[in-house]
């Protein structure tokens, strides 16, 4: 696994934080994933591929770069 550290935008609430969340984990299942919903900051320990968890969350409508 390895620590991604990624600046989402979108995230207004505890709902779009739990979202994030579940995003990250359909693309690794064993992800664990911390959201800092004032800072738009998601870190999250995984074994899935950056590039995939960047392009799922973007196009579920929260866009996110590498931090």
């Amino acid at each position: 696994m390895t620590k991604l550290t990624l600046d989402v935008s979108g995230m207004t609430c505890g709902g779009c934080a739990r979202s994030v969340e579940k995003i990250i984990q359909k693309q690794d299942a064993a992800s664990k994933v911390t959201v800092d919903l004032a800072s738009g900051r998601v870190e999250a320990e995984t074994s899935a591929d950056p590039a995939s968890v960047t392009a799922a969350l973007t196009a579920a409508g929260f866009p996110a770069k590498a931090a």
